[in-house]
């Protein structure tokens, strides 16, 4: 997948977020960039209902930092800090990611990859963006 040059990488699960910046111009090339602190929310969006049927507390606390995450994207892709957004995350967050997005942020969206790679150095990141 061409990334473009100034996009920016989330890469997601339901406890941990890493942020990078593409600076590569013909291939992927990731920067880090700092993680914002996000709200830790009971459980997930308000009036909608969570990923199961009878959530554990992990599930609900999983549940709501994907809508903490979203709300962070949602409010720089607003504020115009954000031009292109691809997500990489769990399926199930991605899920989750995507109940939160708002519409703006659903068309800054160049690509989304439902896997978990959090942890994953920034070369197998890069190389998974390359594969999709």
């Amino acid at each position: 997948m061409k990334l473009p040059k100034g996009a920016l990488v989330a890469v997601v699960d339901g406890e941990k977020l890493a942020l990078f910046e593409n600076t590569g111009q013909q291939e992927v090339q990731l920067s880090a960039r700092p993680t914002p602190t996000i709200a830790e929310r009971a459980s997930g969006a308000a009036g909608r209902i969570s990923s199961e049927a009878n959530p554990d507390n992990d599930t609900q606390a999983e549940d709501g930092f994907a809508m903490g995450v979203a709300e962070v994207l949602n409010k720089w892709v607003l504020n115009n800090k954000v031009d292109h957004l691809m997500v990489i995350a769990a399926p199930k967050t991605l899920g989750q990611l995507r109940k939160g997005w708002h519409k703006e942020t659903q068309a800054k969206l160049v690509g989304e990859i439902a896997k978990d790679l959090t942890g994953h150095s920034t070369d197998q990141i890069a190389a998974a963006i390359e594969k999709a």
